[in-house]
C-alpha cells in the first residue's frame, strides 16, 4: 500500500515537473512572439512610411503626366497650325511659279523678236508711202467712182471682221506668251499704219480696198510679211474691231472667275440637300471648282466636301470619286496634289465610318503616280503602314492590294526591309480575306519589286519553324517524346497554316529561278523558254548535278532549306493536327509536280526514307550536302517514335502519295501491315504511330482502294495478329469512309472477323463496329450492325456483353433514335437477368457498364414510351443488386428516377424500400435534410399503389441538366459531413443555414462543400 502511494506520488512529481517544464517552455514561445510581433509592428510602420511615399510619388507623377499629355495636346495643336499654313505656302508657291514661269516665256519671245519688228517697221513705212503717191494719181485720173468704192471698202471690212473672228477662236488653244506677242505685234503693225494713214483722203480707189485686204492678213500672218511687201496694212476700222476683240478677252476671264466664286460659294450650301444616291452627280461641279479658284483655303475646303461628298460610299460610289480625285491630280498638278489632295486622306484616316479609311486607302494607290517619288515612299507609304493596323478587315484588305499597286512606284530600294516585314504582318493577319489578297496580290508584287527572293524564303522558313517552337511543349518530362511536341494555340496555328500557303504560292518563283540559274548551258539549249517545265529537271541533269563542279544554290533550296525546316516542323506537331498536316502534304505534292517525277525519285525519296530511318542511297545529291541530308536520321530511340509519329505520314500521303507512286505506296504499305507483323509476331496497335499514319494516309480519298485492298488481305489471312490488327485499324478508318464504302468494304470485313472462331478476333471486330455506329447514320447499316450485336450476345460471356455495350455506348450522342431503343431494350433485358456466380469484380463491372449507358441515353431525347417501358424497369433491376452499384451511379440513377417518375418517387421508394434495401439511402438522400434539397411546404405527392401506374406528367426540359450528370454527381460526393450546404437543383441555388447564394451560374460547377472535410472527384 506504501509503495503504491509512493509511487503514485513519484507520477506525480514527475507530471508536475513536466507540466513546469512545459509552462517555461510556452513562456519562452510566447516572449519570442512577442518580439516577433514587435518587429513586425516596426517593418509594418516602416512598410507604411514607404507606402506613403511611394503614394506622393505616385501622385506627383500623375500630376507630371497630365502636365505631359496637356503640352502633348498643345503641340498637336500648333502641329496642325502649322501645317495649314505650310500649305497655304505650298499654294502661293505654286502660283507664283506658274506666274514666274508665264512672264518668262514672253519676255523671251519679246526680245528675240523685237530686232525683227523695227526693219519690217521701216519697210512698211517705205511702202505705204509708194502706195499712197499711186493711190493720188488713180484718183485724179478717176474721179466719179467713189461711191462704188465706198460699197466694196464696206464688204472688205465686213470680210476683215470674219477674218479675225475666226483667227480669235483658232488661236485659243495656242501657248498663252505665244498668244500675247502675236497681239502685241498686231496692235503695234495697225497702230503704225492708222497713223501714218491719218492725213490720206477718204476716197480710195477698188484697187487701194483689195490691197488693203491683203495688208489685214498680213498683220495677222508674219510670213506673209515677207511675201507681200508691196500690199498695203489694212486700215482704222479693221484694226479697231480687233482691238474690241482683244479687250473683251479680259472681260470672259473675270466673267468666268465670277462664275467660279458664285459656284464655290453655292457648292457647300448645295450638297447637304441633294440626296445621297445622286450626288456624285455634283463631283464633275466641284473638281471645276477645286481646279480653277484661286483661293486655297476656298479649294482646301471644296476638296474636303469632295471627300465627303457621301458620308458611307459603297464600292461604286468609291470608284466615282477615286475617279474624280484622279482627274483632278492630273489636272493641278504634282504641288496641288501633294498639297491639298494628300492631306484630306491623312484627315481620313481615323475616321469612324470604314467606309471612308477604305477611301483613303484605295487613294494611295491611285494617287501615288501624281505626286513627287519621294512622297511616295514616305507619306504614302505611312499613311499605308497606318491603315495596315485598322481593326476593320476590308481597310485592310484594301491596304494590301494598294500597297502592292504603289511599290512600282517606289523610286529606289531604301524601304525594302520596312515593306518586308509590312509583307508578313498582312500574310500572317488573323482575317482570311486579308490574307487572301496579300498572297495573291502583295507577295508577287513585293518579288518583282525587291528582287530578293533568297531573303524571303529564308525569312518565311525562320518564320514557320519559329511559329511553332514558341509554343508550349505537350509534356515537361525530359527525354520523351511529348516533350517535344508542341501545344499549338489557335493564333500559332493560324500562322504556321499561312505560312505554308504562302510557301506554295513562292514555290513557282523558285522553279523559275532555278531554271533561270541552270549552271549546265548544254541542257539549257535542249528546251525553248515554253516547254521549261517539269521536264527540265531530267535525270542527265540531276546526274551532273550530282557531280558537284558547280554550286545551283537556287535549285539546292528546295532539299538542303525546305524540305528539312518541313521535316522539323512535322515534328513538333501533335497527331491530332492533321489540318496542317495536310498542308503540308499538299505543298509536298506541289513540289513532285513542279519538279517532276525525276526529281521526286532522285531527291526527294532518298531524303524521307532517310528522315524515317531507313536506309537509302544518296548518289543522286552533290558529296557537299550528303552529310546534311545523313544529319535527318533519327539517332536515338525517342527520335525514331517522332519520325515514325511525324514524318512517316508526310512519306506516305505527301511523296508516295502522289500520282505516280501508287505502286511503290502500295508495296510500302504491305511492307509496313503484313510483313512487319510477320516479323514481329504481334499486332500492330502496339505500334500506334503505324496505325495512326495509314489514318492520316486514308483523309486522302484517292488512297482508300489501296489501304482496302492490303487490309482485305489481312482479314482472310490465317494469322490472328493481323486479322486484329486489321479491325484495329477498320476502327479507327471509319470517320473519312462513306456510306457505300462502309457497306462494300469495311461492313463485309467486320462480319467476316466477327464469325471467327478466335475470341480475341471478335471482341476486337466489336469496337470497329461501335465507330460504324457512331459515324453512319444509314438505316441498312444499322440494322446490319443490330444483327451483328445479336450474334456476340447470344455468346452469354461476359466479356462479349461489356464489349457490345461499351461500343454501342460511344455511338448514342452520334446515332439514330432506332439504336438508341435497340440499345435501351438491350439494358433493360440483361439488367433484368439475374447476376451469376460470386465474382463481385464482374458484377460491379457489369453494373457500371449499365450505369454508364443509362446515364448516356438519358442525356438524349427519349420518347416517353421508352422511358415508361424500359429506362425506368432497367433502373429497377440495377438497384435490386444495390451492392454492386457504385455510389456515385446510385446517386445519379435517383436523381433520374426522382425527375423521369414525374414527382412520385418517394411514394415509389416507401413501395420498393423493403424490396430493394435503399429506403435509408433514399431518404437521406431526398428527404429533409437530405443533400439534394428541402421539398416545398404543403407539395405532398398523393400515394400510389405502383409506380408503373402513375402517368409521366410533363416536366420542364431538363436536358442540360441530364447531360452534366455525370459530372454533378462526381462533385457532390463528399467523405465527411455534409450537413452546411444544401443544393436545389430546380432553382438553381446553393442553399446555406444563413441564406441563399444567388448565382446565375450552374450550381454544380460554382458551389464549393465547406465542411470539415473536401469534395472527392
Amino acid at each position: 500500500m506504501y509503495r503504491s502511494s509512493k509511487s503514485s506520488r513519484l507520477l506525480l512529481l514527475q507530471e508536475k515537473i513536466s507540466l513546469i517544464q512545459e509552462n517555461g517552455s510556452l513562456l519562452k514561445t510566447i516572449e519570442n512572439l512577442n518580439s516577433e510581433m514587435e518587429s513586425l509592428l516596426k517593418n509594418k510602420e516602416v512598410a507604411d512610411g514607404q507606402i506613403m511615399a511611394l503614394t506622393k510619388s505616385l501622385d506627383a507623377l500623375q500630376k507630371d503626366l497630365k502636365d505631359r499629355e496637356i503640352l502633348v495636346h498643345d503641340l498637336k495643336q500648333s502641329l496642325e497650325l502649322r501645317r495649314k499654313e505650310l500649305n497655304d505656302c505650298r499654294a502661293e508657291i505654286t502660283s507664283l511659279k506658274m506666274h514666274i514661269e508665264g512672264s518668262r516665256s514672253g519676255r523671251r519671245w519679246v526680245s528675240a523678236d523685237f530686232e525683227h519688228l523695227a526693219s519690217q517697221t521701216v519697210i512698211r513705212s517705205l511702202q505705204l508711202e509708194i502706195e499712197n503717191s499711186k493711190a493720188k494719181d488713180f484718183v485724179a485720173e478717176n474721179p466719179v467712182k467713189p461711191i462704188n468704192s465706198e460699197k466694196e471698202y464696206t464688204q472688205t471690212e465686213e470680210k476683215v471682221i470674219e477674218i479675225h473672228e475666226d483667227k480669235a477662236v483658232l488661236s485659243q488653244p495656242i501657248d498663252l506668251a505665244s498668244g500675247m506677242s502675236d497681239v502685241e505685234d498686231g496692235e503695234l503693225q495697225q497702230t503704225q499704219t492708222y497713223e501714218e494713214n491719218a492725213s490720206q483722203p477718204q476716197e480710195i480707189s477698188q484697187e487701194t480696198l483689195q490691197l488693203s485686204s491683203n495688208g489685214n492678213r498680213t498683220v495677222e500672218n508674219n510670213e506673209n510679211i515677207q511675201r507681200n511687201n508691196s500690199e498695203v496694212p489694212p486700215d482704222d476700222s479693221g484694226m479697231i474691231i480687233q482691238l474690241n476683240n482683244q479687250m473683251g478677252e479680259p472681260a470672259s476671264e473675270k466673267m468666268g472667275l465670277e462664275t467660279i466664286q458664285i459656284l464655290s460659294d453655292a457648292l457647300p450650301k448645295i450638297v447637304p440637300y441633294v440626296l445621297i444616291n445622286h450626288r456624285e452627280e455634283l463631283l464633275p461641279l466641284i473638281m471645276c471648282a477645286i481646279e480653277r479658284h484661286p483661293d486655297c483655303s476656298t479649294r482646301d475646303s471644296l476638296t474636303h466636301t469632295l471627300f465627303n461628298v457621301i458620308k458611307r460610299p459603297d464600292e461604286q460610289q468609291r470608284q466615282i470619286i477615286m475617279n474624280a480625285c484622279v482627274s483632278l491630280a492630273k489636272n493641278v498638278g504634282e504641288m496641288r496634289t501633294e498639297s491639298e489632295l494628300l492631306p484630306q486622306c491623312w484627315e481620313q484616316i481615323n475616321h469612324m465610318y470604314e467606309e471612308r479609311r477604305l477611301l483613303v486607302a484605295q487613294s494611295c494607290g491611285e494617287l501615288a503616280e501624281f505626286v513627287r517619288p519621294e512622297i511616295r515612299d514616305s507619306l504614302i507609304l505611312s499613311i499605308v503602314q497606318q491603315l495596315v493596323e485598322d481593326s476593320a478587315t476590308v481597310v485592310r484588305e484594301a491596304a494590301a492590294h494598294n500597297l502592292a499597286l504603289l511599290l512600282p512606284l517606289f523610286p529606289n530600294m531604301d524601304k525594302y526591309l520596312k515593306i518586308e516585314e509590312l509583307m508578313f504582318q498582312m500574310v500572317c493577319d488573323p482575317s482570311g480575306a486579308v490574307v487572301e489578297t496579300s498572297l495573291k496580290k502583295l507577295v508577287p508584287s513585293v518579288i518583282y519589286w525587291g528582287n530578293k527572293l533568297d531573303h524571303i524564303l529564308q525569312v518565311l522558313l525562320s518564320h514557320v519553324v519559329g511559329s511553332a517552337q514558341r509554343c508550349p511543349p505537350v509534356s515537361g518530362v525530359e527525354d520523351s517524346v511529348e516533350s517535344h511536341l508542341r501545344v499549338l494555340g489557335e493564333r500559332e496555328r493560324w500562322n504556321v497554316d499561312v505560312l505554308l500557303r504562302m510557301l506554295t504560292e513562292v514555290l513557282p518563283f523558285v522553279h523559275q529561278k532555278a531554271i533561270e540559274t541552270c549552271p549546265f548551258p548544254s541542257v539549257m539549249g535542249h528546251f525553248a523558254p515554253s516547254e521549261r517545265g517539269d521536264a527540265f529537271f531530267s535525270t542527265s541533269l540531276l546526274e551532273l548535278y550530282a557531280g558537284g563542279y558547280v554550286e545551283w544554290p537556287e535549285f539546292d533550296w528546295v532539299h538542303v532549306d525546305c524540305l528539312p525546316v518541313l521535316i522539323q516542323l512535322s515534328c513538333f506537331l501533335p497527331q491530332k493536327e492533321d489540318y496542317l498536316k495536310n498542308r503540308m502534304t499538299k505543298f509536298l505534292l506541289v513540289i513532285s509536280e513542279s519538279f517532276g517525277d525525276h526529281y521526286l525519285t532522285h531527291i526527294m525519296l532518298p531524303i524521307f526514307f532517310v528522315a524515317v530511318g531507313d536506309t537509302y542511297n544518296l548518289k543522286s545529291l552533290p558529296q557537299a550536302i550528303r552529310s546534311r541530308i545523313k544529319g535527318l536520321r533519327p539517332k536515338t530511340v525517342v527520335a525514331e517514335r517522332l519520325a515514325i509519329m511525324c514524318v512517316l505520314p508526310l512519306l506516305l500521303a505527301g511523296i508516295l502519295g502522289a500520282p505516280s507512286r501508287h505502286e511503290q505506296l502500295a508495296e510500302y504499305l504491305r511492307k509496313l501491315l503484313v510483313q512487319g507483323i510477320m516479323n514481329e509476331d504481334k499486332p500492330i496497335n502496339s505500334n500506334a504511330e503505324i496505325i495512326d499514319a495509314v489514318r492520316f494516309l486514308c483523309t486522302f480519298e484517292e488512297h482508300h482502294g489501296i489501304v482496302f485492298n492490303i487490309l482485305w488481305e489481312m482479314v482472310v489471312s490465317a494469322n490472328v495478329n493481323m486479322k486484329i490488327s486489321a479491325a484495329n485499324l477498320l476502327k479507327v478508318l471509319v470517320p473519312y469512309i462513306d456510306a457505300k464504302l462502309a457497306s462494300t468494304h469495311v461492313l463485309p470485313a467486320l462480319v467476316t472477323l466477327g464469325s471467327d472462331q478466335n475470341l480475341n478476333v471478335k471482341y476486337a471486330s466489336i469496337d470497329a463496329f461501335g465507330a460504324v455506329a457512331q459515324h453512319l447514320k444509314s438505316d441498312m447499316i444499322i440494322d446490319k450492325i443490330r444483327v451483328q450485336m445479336d450474334a456476340f450476345l447470344e455468346d452469354g460471356s461476359h466479356e462479349a456483353t461489356i464489349a457490345v455495350i461499351h461500343a454501342l455506348v460511344v455511338a448514342v450522342p452520334h446515332t439514330t433514335d432506332r439504336l438508341r431503343d435497340y440499345l435501351l431494350c438491350k439494358i433493360f433485358q440483361l439488367s433484368a437477368v439475374a447476376p451469376t456466380g460470386s465474382d463481385m469484380m464482374q458484377r460491379r463491372e457489369r453494373a457500371n457498364v449499365f450505369c454508364e449507358s443509362i446515364r448516356a441515353l438519358d442525356a438524349t431525347d427519349l420518347p416517353a414510351t421508352s422511358v415508361r417501358d424500359f429506362l425506368l424497369p432497367a433502373i429497377q433491376n440495377l438497384f435490386k443488386d444495390p451492392d454492386s452499384l457504385d455510389p456515385a451511379h446510385k446517386e445519379a440513377l435517383e436523381i433520374m428516377m426522382r425527375e423521369r417518375s414525374g414527382g412520385t418517387f418517394e411514394t415509389f421508394s416507401k413501395v420498393m424500400g423493403a424490396h430493394l434495401g435503399i429506403a435509408s439511402s433514399v431518404t437521406s438522400f431526398f428527404g429533409e435534410g437530405g443533400l439534394l434539397g428541402k421539398k416545398e411546404n404543403g407539395d405532398q405527392p398523393e400515394p400510389v399503389e405502383s409506380p408503373k401506374a402513375t402517368p409521366i406528367t410533363p416536366t420542364e426540359d431538363t436536358r442540360f441538366r441530364r447531360i452534366m450528370r455525370g459530372s454533378f454527381t462526381d462533385i457532390i460526393r463528399v467523405q465527411g459531413p455534409i450537413d452546411h450546404y444544401i443544393v436545389d437543383l430546380h432553382r438553381g441555388q446553393v442553399q446555406t443555414h444563413g441564406g441563399v447564394n444567388k448565382d446565375p451560374r450552374p450550381h454544380f460547377l460554382e458551389s464549393k462543400v465547406i465542411g470539415s472535410n473536401q469534395a472527392s472527384t
